[in-house]
Order: structure tokens, then sequence, then C-alpha cells
């Protein structure tokens, strides 16, 4: 294949996967910039720590009187899960549902007090600004079938930086390293800072597009998690009578769990029943202290009857690229300085967007002017043709 050829396949190759996921990356970028600000906004909001301040080595109640505290508040529900934010220090959550196999969304989220086991607060998380933000920026409240559809639009985004790169470098050879042609028309100045900026984003919009890619995968890394760790670590119990009675001691687990699992701390626990267990399981989930570890998390199964730790793993490495993903997406790894180095990122994306637009609407005017212009030419020869053959 000619050089020729392949600049025209690249181009075509540019054009359609460009035009195909444009608007929905803008939206994309649109919606991710609140959200790598979020904790950054809420303070703004003024929104206050929920637990208060306490003396160092203050006892905490223990986390069975939070459950059942939680359930009192509604006895007509079931706990899900118990999990904690790092953000709101002395801070328990207990996740509550109509029943143990509820819809995802069917849940109220009560937040308990550390040390007086008061309930400090019942939040709505399903309204609000930041909720439609996010709902639009991971599935555009289309459940997992919008998920899959952003994660297509994610892969042609790729593609697009891809053949961009292509096109850019043959390009390079005839001109000047970010080259803007401010002198000629308008349309080739928006081309030079189109093509300028791409190439300044590539590994961020590589970076940013993979990890979303792998996102959008969260249900199919949960399932094969399922079917293959989760699966045999619960073998055992395949064939056992179903609970009854009252569950094994909370802190028990716990605690067992952070002995199996030194320097590891809980963040989640989900009851029997739920998708992240057996039903004869409490699971809970520890993680590290450091940017890096406190993404990477590993389950231990403890038996909600007895009591016993029956198993403790890593996770599959599929799951722990998820989970580094989840974070890497959103700049959330070094603090405010990083997100604003995304921030800048998406708004230069959200120009290279934009640019590309116009000048797909900017090459189709000036092609059917073109067109004009050659139908009135060409109508003008025969029209004086007729005229001299009359003659």
């Amino acid at each position: 294949m000619s050089s020729v050829k392949k600049i025209q396949t690249w181009f075509q190759i540019h054009k359609w996967t460009s035009l195909i996921c444009t608007a929905f990356l803008l939206m994309l970028c649109l919606t991710g910039l609140p959200l790598i600000f979020h904790e950054e906004i809420e303070e703004l909001e003024g929104k206050p720590h929920l637990a208060k301040q306490v003396a160092l080595g203050t006892p905490k109640a223990k986390l069975d009187n939070l459950a059942e505290n939680a359930l009192t508040k509604y006895p007509e529900k079931v706990i899900r899960y118990i999990y904690w934010d790092e953000h709101e220090p002395n801070t328990t959550y207990f996740s509550l549902s109509d029943s143990i196999d509820a819809p995802p969304d069917n849940y109220t989220t009560v937040i308990m007090d550390d040390h007086t086991a008061e309930v400090l607060e019942t939040p709505n998380f399903q309204e609000g600004f930041m909720y439609i933000m996010l709902q639009l920026h991971i599935d555009m409240f289309m459940g997992i079938g919008g998920k899959l559809f952003l994660g297509l639009m994610g892969l042609a985004f790729i593609a697009a930086i891809v053949s961009g790169i292509m096109l850019y470098g043959p390009i390079m050879k005839r001109f000047d390293f970010g080259m803007v042609r401010t002198e000629r028309s308008t349309r080739l100045k928006w081309l030079d800072l189109h093509n300028l900026l791409g190439v300044v984003t590539i590994v961020w919009g590589v970076v940013v597009g993979f990890t979303g890619v792998i996102n959008t995968a969260s249900e199919i890394v949960l399932g094969l998690w399922q079917m293959g760790q989760l699966s045999e670590m619960t073998a055992p119990y395949k064939n056992a009578e179903p609970l009854t009675g009252k569950l094994s001691s909370l802190d028990q687990a716990v605690h067992l769990t952070e002995q199996a699992a030194p320097g590891m701390q809980p963040s989640l626990i989900a009851y029997p029943g739920t998708p992240f267990t057996s039903k004869h399981h409490y699971a809970v989930f520890v993680k590290g202290n450091t940017p890096l570890t406190k993404r990477i998390i590993k389950p231990a199964l403890i038996d909600a009857k007895k009591g016993n730790l029956t198993d403790l793993r890593d996770m599959p490495w599929y799951v722990n690229a998820l989970f580094i993903s989840q974070p890497l997406h959103f700049g959330d790894y070094g603090g405010l300085p990083l997100k604003i180095i995304w921030a800048l990122f998406d708004i230069a994306t959200i120009v290279i967007l934009g640019s590309g637009l116009y000048l797909w609407f900017a090459r189709n005017k000036a092609t059917k002017a073109h067109i004009t212009r050659l139908s009135k030419n060409e109508t003008e020869i025969l029209t004086v043709q007729a005229q001299n053959e009359n003659v």
C-alpha cells in the first residue's frame, strides 16, 4: 500500500471514529470535570464532619451494637453492607434494603457514630447535582447497557487517538512541531490547534480512555470473580444447610480478619446472601494504608454461624486492575495538584472535540461549495456549447 493510500485510510479511520464518539465524549468530559473535584466541592458547600471529635484513645462502641441500632431505626429492613468512608472519621455506614436480594438501587444509608452508637444521618445519595453527574458519566441512567455502550465509545476514542498519531507524523515531516498558522484561514488555524492539543494530550487521553473502558466492565469483572475465585472459596459450603437464627459477631469477624491480614484495615463487610459473598459467610474486605495499597483489597470469608475464618486470598489481577483504574480515571492519586492537571487535560480534550466538529462541518461546507462551483462552471460550458451549435 502506498504512503498516500495509508494516509487516506488513517484519515477515514480518524474521521469516523471521532464522529461516532464525539458527542458522548463531550458529555463525559463535561460531567467528569465536577467529579474530579467532588471532595473539594463538598467542602466548599460547607458540609461539616458528621461525628464530633473525641480524645485520642476513646473506646469505640461495638460494631454489633451499631448494627443493632441501625436496625432499630429501620426494623423492616435488613443490612446488606457495612463500609467506612476515610473522609468521614469516626463513622460507620450501614446500607439497608427491603430484602437481602433486593435490586442494587434499593437501599437506605444510615451513618452511625463509632463512639456513641447514635444515628448521625440518613442521607439520600440518589439525588442532587453530583449524583446526576455521576450517573450520566457512568451509564447515562441506562444500567449495564449504558456502561457497555460508553465502553465502546471509549474504544472508539482510543482508535481516534491512534489514527490521529498516524496522521500527525507525516504532517510534521513538512512543518515544525507545534506549528499554528495564525496568518492563514480560520479553518487552518483550528486544524493546527486541534493537532497540537491532540499530540499534547496523547498519554492522558490513552490513560483516561483505557481506564474508562475498564471501569465500564465492572459488572463483567464481578461476574468473573464470582464464578472463579469466590466459587472456589465457598465450594465447601455448596451443600450446607441454610442459615437460621442469629448470625455470629461482626466484631469477631473483623478481629479475625485483622489478625490474618496484619497492617490492613476493613473497608467493607458484605452480609451473607449478597453478591460479594455466599449465603453462609460474612465477607470482610480489607485494604492497605498507602495511596496504592488502599486501592487493592483482600476478601476474607467468615462463617456467619460459627464465627471462624474459612478463607483469605489476594484478589485476581483483573479485579485489582479494576480497583486501580477507578481512581486513576479521575486523577485521585496525587491530591489536588494531580486533580488540577487532570482538569486542564479534560478542558483541552473538550477543545479538541469541539474543534474536530468545527473542522468536519467546515470541510463539508467547503466541499459542497466546491461541488457547486464545478456544477455551475459545467452548466455554463454546456450552455456556451449549445449556443455555438445553434449558431
